[in-house]
């Protein structure tokens, strides 16, 4: 089975680069991070002015990852709900897991058959879709890659500067940890953009002044088991470390209990990424130190608004950014609980980062 992932991946991707000759000179391989032409999410109507009319009948089609994960269907939560606010049916499916990725492409391939006016995905890795950017290029349809593996030659893409996440953590430990001391990294999969970006953003911030050293940085594959045996390991051969940061949620709930397997539950601080609603339960049971909440639900509103805004014809730049914020016991009330407007609060802080 293997080696027929391999050989149809290939394969495809092969045609699809051969297809695509042209149109890849004229664009640029997309870093989401630092591609110049970006907007805020919360520009979006300033900019680009009231949400407009759509054709009749107009229906979206999206591919996430997987739906064994929170993040992923709380991103479909946001397509649901934008969809429906704008009467937009969205049909929303995914892969069996985070690793299947001749199935995800199965699934993005079909729905470019289905009549969508739009489709937006979320890949397994930079690659697993890209023959379906030049499919629904030839279909006329527009594609939205939508967090947080990045297509080079996706034309739009909706999500937050995924260094950015790294970059929160390691000055959460500089700030609160000034002694410095040992700090270890759980990677996602290997060479997807987000994994490498999260990763680069906190080795490099927490390296500047040479108090913290960063004594391992192992891939962890998004996966909450694999991830406690690696942390398991690093606490047995450095058992002064002060802190882990993880690039998901899953693999840093993993980390907490080898932490607490290892009896140093309070005196090691581990962070995530993604902010699922188990890394707020257990910040607010006082395990895990913190989280990177990118906010799914909304990301999802925003990606479907921009796939529908060009749909409509109006012209977005190639990335929309979308928010981000470090949750930690200390702030967690102001974006979650009873009675906070999300939104109001985030479109505050862009005001503010302004």
């Amino acid at each position: 089975m293997k080696t027929f992932l391999k050989t149809t991946m290939a394969a495809g991707l092969a045609a699809s680069f051969l297809f695509s000759a042209a149109f890849a000179q004229e664009l640029a391989p997309l870093n989401s991070d630092t591609e110049k032409d970006r907007m805020d999410w919360s520009q979006l109507e300033a900019k680009l002015g009231p949400f407009p009319k759509l054709p009749e009948g107009t229906k979206a089609g999206a591919v996430s990852k997987t739906l064994t994960n929170e993040y992923w269907r709380s991103l479909g939560l946001g397509y649901e709900a934008f969809g429906k606010k704008v009467n937009v049916p969205v049909a929303y499916q995914a892969a069996q897991s985070e690793g299947d990725q001749l199935g995800q492409l199965t699934i993005a391939e079909g729905m470019i058959t289905q009549g969508f006016n739009v489709l937006l995905v979320s890949p397994q890795t930079d690659a697993n879709l890209q023959p379906v950017i030049e499919q629904a290029k030839a279909a006329n349809i527009p594609v939205v890659n939508v967090n947080d593996a990045v297509i080079p030659q996706a034309e739009h893409y909706v999500g937050n500067v995924q260094r950015d996440n790294g970059v929160r953590v390691a000055k959460w430990f500089i700030q609160n940890r000034p002694e410095g001391g040992k700090v270890a990294i759980v990677e996602g999969q290997a060479g997807v953009y987000a994994a490498v970006q999260r990763t680069d953003g906190f080795k490099s911030t927490i390296s500047e002044g040479g108090k913290f050293q960063v004594v391992a940085s192992v891939p962890g594959n998004w996966d909450r088991q694999t991830s406690y045996d690696a942390a398991t390991n690093i606490l047995n051969q450095h058992p002064d470390l002060i802190g882990f940061y993880a690039n998901n949620d899953g693999m840093a709930l993993g980390i907490v209990e080898a932490v607490k397997a290892a009896g140093l539950a309070g005196k090691v601080a581990v962070f995530g990424t993604d902010g699922i609603s188990d890394a707020y339960a257990s910040i607010k049971a006082g395990e895990l130190t913190g989280t990177v909440d990118s906010f799914p639900v909304l990301t999802g509103e925003v990606a479907l608004e921009t796939a529908l805004r060009l749909v409509a014809g109006q012209k977005l730049p190639r990335v929309v950014a979308t928010p981000q914020a470090l949750i930690t016991a200390d702030n967690l009330s102001r974006y979650q609980g009873e009675g906070v407007d999300l939104r109001a609060v985030l479109m505050e802080d862009a005001k503010t980062a302004k």
